[in-house]
């Protein structure tokens, strides 16, 4: 698990407003979330984690693809860990 995200809680990580989720979907029922600040910049990604992505409570936009889908956030938000293996994006007020 690589976390290059400002922590904003006990696992709680802060998401930027126009941040990029890609989630993989593997054979096994697992996923890679991959994290980036910005689907537009050219930079490496903040995160990469294996696990769940269980839902999102924040303003985005959903892409499905070949091999999983992409969560576009339109807002701030922070990414939660549930347990070991569960994820859930969350609006910050």
């Amino acid at each position: 698990m690589t976390l290059k995200l400002p922590p904003s809680g006990a696992d709680r990580w802060r998401l930027a407003a126009h941040a990029r989720v890609i989630v993989y979907e593997t054979d096994d029922g697992n996923e890679l979330l991959t994290v980036y600040d910005c689907g537009a910049a050219q930079k490496p990604p903040s995160a990469q984690l294996i696990g769940n992505l269980v839902r999102v409570n924040a303003d985005h936009e959903l892409e499905h693809g070949p091999t999983g889908y992409a969560v576009s956030m339109r807002e701030a938000a922070d990414l939660v860990k549930q347990d070991e293996h569960h994820y859930v994006i969350e609006a910050v007020d």
